[in-house]
């Protein structure tokens, strides 16, 4: 199944991205519009209430941003059940935006492919392909079976910028969630991050690097009213 209906979230980044991307937080929109170049409004495709907050994975990502006519190169690409997205959208000048949520550090920490062998054989491969071209270091960990959630995002939007779509991956980390305890800073987040790219091997700078923005929203003061952090 593609479409994955949600309840509505009652804690951590399942919660907070349904309420960002429901209220428009500035939080969130500004900071991904000020990445694109031209590029001044969001469609938010999903999560959606009058959606069921569904998220979406396989060709129904491909349909959800109008560009199911590339099912067939996915289906080549990847095996079924690919990256769930907690979010997608489309801003006004036709970027692509694929959205990977986290409230709390322990959310990067993701497991290894649980994927059968014949699956795994082939994820295997096209990560080793983008970890190629991104000019990973031979020492890097294997991306099957660490931080593997990050690496198979990197390889979707790999997938699409090479079929010439202006795709951007962002990497929304929310601030102050302290029920999870989360970070409280941009700073933190991002050293967390660049711990999982040296892990994975990554240089500082590679040729995806300018189409991933991260992002941080703050819940601070966002709890117990639906309104804009």
């Amino acid at each position: 199944m593609s479409r994955i209906v949600q309840k509505p979230g009652s804690k951590g980044s399942l919660k907070w991205i349904q309420r960002a991307v429901g209220e428009r937080w500035p939080s969130l929109d500004d900071p991904i519009l000020a990445g694109i170049p031209g590029a001044r409004s969001i469609d938010w495709r999903s999560p959606l209430a009058a959606d069921d907050y569904a998220e979406y994975r396989d060709e129904d990502f491909l349909t959800r941003l109008d560009i199911v006519h590339l099912a067939a190169e996915l289906r080549d690409f990847w095996p079924n059940r690919g990256p769930q997205w907690d979010a997608l959208g489309r801003t006004d000048t036709g970027d692509l935006l694929l959205l990977e949520a986290k409230s709390h550090v322990a959310e990067m920490c993701s497991p290894g492919t649980a994927a059968a062998a014949a699956s795994k054989e082939r994820i295997t491969a096209r990560l080793k392909e983008v970890a190629g071209t991104l000019g990973v270091r031979s020492t890097g960990a294997a991306w099957t079976d660490f931080f593997y959630q990050l690496a198979n995002r990197l390889a979707h939007l790999q997938f699409l910028r090479n079929q010439g779509q202006p795709a951007y991956l962002v990497l929304v980390n929310f601030l102050n969630d302290a029920e999870m305890d989360g970070p409280t800073t941009p700073e933190a987040w991002k050293a967390a991050y660049e711990v999982a790219f040296h892990v994975m091997g990554l240089p500082q700078r590679h040729k995806l690097s300018r189409y991933v923005i991260e992002v941080f929203p703050d819940v601070a003061g966002a709890k117990d009213a639906r309104t804009p952090a």
